[in-house]
């Protein structure tokens, strides 16, 4: 069995080495040909080496041909894997630090509120050309695997605007559910669940054991677990005002919704220290930052430690490799995809991308259909679509007055900020990324322009209300393990301790 898979940003280590390791442990997979590109010679050597040597010692003869060529990478592709970031750690930080003058106090900032949308205005200009290409050099009928945020979005514009199929992977809703079984005291593959929403907005309207209904005891067994009482706190109260448990993380959630972050003297009183992902201010662009500094440090050791070994049971729990299973082999996948809705959830836009069970052999993907939400469930899910649509339309279209109203339509900033300040906000926020932003070249210029005339509003200078130095390479160093962790893992927060 040959075929070819494109990774598209492939000097993102936490995804390109795992991904591999889990598509070459299928045994028909075992003869396709790889392609690696990222814009990034240095990562992608880097990258390519580590995984290139893992190809070796498992004894296959696949070499992979990594080029900073998009079409070349893209070639003949049947799928294509894209864990891009357009922007880098440079644009992450103005989408960071920009919001945090307003108030807009964001843990992740890259699916909704500011850092969320103007992530999103970076990543759609980028896939529509990249989608362009897949158009005219990659197979007929190919597949585009989506790993990069904001997911919705950038999966929204592929399938809308950039002709090509494209399915949103995310691992948020197997964490939760190790979670749910945790505090219900089973194991994971013992408690079923329907879960469906919006990625990282998805909600869990049904978890049975044995048949039996679970899911009027999670408030309960929430709130008197010793470690998710301290670390789960916005998700513990989104259960209790809302009666289902949201896939997403503390820190994430806090920042979909206008409730937990608007006060920064209330903010410590929702999240917790202990992980970044429990709600510490900034703390993605910290550990991605740590991540970073880490691999291109301590790159030599990595080399000298032992290959990954492609078996069946070192398979992670990410999407991709079993949908491709699927596809090619007829073996049934069962899992949770982001998909245009046409009608899979009933009480959700159609147009929206939606993440819900479904199945994947030989035939396709299946999505089948799960009804209507919960009221309230569908309620916020509805307000985050909003914003959604807004932002890509903005993107795709390059039009200004969609992206303001967009911020203005986001529930964190329009809890935080007046119309005055969105408007300043992005015009800071227009100029300081005008290089990822090919679409918006008249309005940067018209905003730049007014901040250089002032009169500016006046902003704030802080930190943040929960906000963590970067490690040094020195500190990182004193525990090798847990930096290690933190540069190999996509889900940089599989472990989320609590403060003691």
């Amino acid at each position: 069995m040959s075929f070819k898979i494109t990774f598209i940003g492939a000097g993102s280590i936490g995804f390109t080495r795992g991904l591999l390791r889990d598509i070459l442990s299928v045994p028909e997979f075992q003869d396709i040909d790889v392609s690696f590109m990222d814009i990034s010679q240095k990562n992608l050597e880097m990258v390519t080496q580590l995984c290139q040597r893992d190809i070796d010692e498992n004894g296959l003869n696949i070499t992979i041909h990594s080029t900073t060529n998009r079409r070349e990478a893209l070639k003949g592709a049947r799928y294509i894997f894209n864990v891009v970031r357009i922007g880098g750690l440079e644009a992450f930080e103005q989408d960071i630090e920009i919001p945090l003058k307003y108030g807009v106090d964001q843990c992740v900032g890259d699916t909704l509120s500011a850092g969320g949308i103007m992530y999103g205005q970076r990543g759609i200009a980028a896939m529509l050309d990249i989608c362009k290409d897949i158009r005219e050099v990659a197979e007929n009928d190919c597949l585009l695997l989506n790993y990069a945020n904001p997911m919705a979005m950038l999966t929204w514009a592929c399938n809308k605007y950039g002709g090509v199929n494209t399915v949103g992977l995310c691992h948020g809703v197997q964490g939760g559910h190790r979670q749910i079984a945790n505090v219900l005291e089973k194991e994971k593959e013992e408690i079923d669940i329907v879960c469906a929403g919006i990625n990282h907005q998805t909600w869990y309207i049904k978890v049975g054991h044995n048949g039996e209904d679970m899911t009027n005891r999670l408030l309960e067994a929430f709130e008197n677990h010793p470690k998710y009482s301290k670390t789960e706190k916005v998700r513990i109260d989104m259960l209790r005002r809302f009666g289902y448990y949201s896939t997403e993380s503390n820190g994430h959630l806090s920042e979909y919704v206008p409730w937990y972050r608007k006060r920064p003297e209330e903010i410590k009183e929702w999240i917790d220290l202990g992980s970044w992902i429990n709600g510490e201010t900034g703390g993605y662009l910290r550990v991605c930052t740590e991540g970073r500094n880490w691999f291109e440090t301590d790159f030599p050791n990595w080399l000298k430690e032992p290959a990954y070994e492609y078996k069946q049971e070192n398979r992670g729990e990410e999407h991709g490799s079993y949908i491709l299973e699927g596809l090619e082999t007829g073996r049934v996948y069962r899992g949770h995809f982001n998909v245009v809705n046409n009608g899979v959830i009933s009480n959700l836009p159609n147009d929206a991308i939606i993440e819900a069970p479904g199945y994947v052999d030989r035939n396709g993907m299946n999505m089948p259909q799960v009804g209507d939400l919960p009221m309230g469930c569908a309620a916020v899910c509805n307000v985050s679509i909003s914003v959604q649509r807004l932002s890509v339309e903005a993107a795709v279209h390059g039009d200004e007055q969609l992206l303001r109203q967009a911020m203005m339509m986001d529930p964190l900033v329009g809890a935080v900020c007046n119309p005055k300040e969105i408007w300043q906000m992005v015009d800071e926020m227009l100029v300081a990324e005008a290089e990822w932003l090919p679409q918006y070249t008249d309005a940067i210029a018209e905003a730049k322009q007014r901040l250089e005339d002032g009169p500016l509003l006046p902003t704030k200078q802080t930190r943040g209300a929960a906000r963590l130095a970067v490690k040094t390479v020195e500190e990182m160093a004193e525990n090798r393990e847990q930096a290690n962790q933190n540069a190999a893992e996509a889900d940089k927060a599989k472990e989320r301790p609590a403060s003691l």
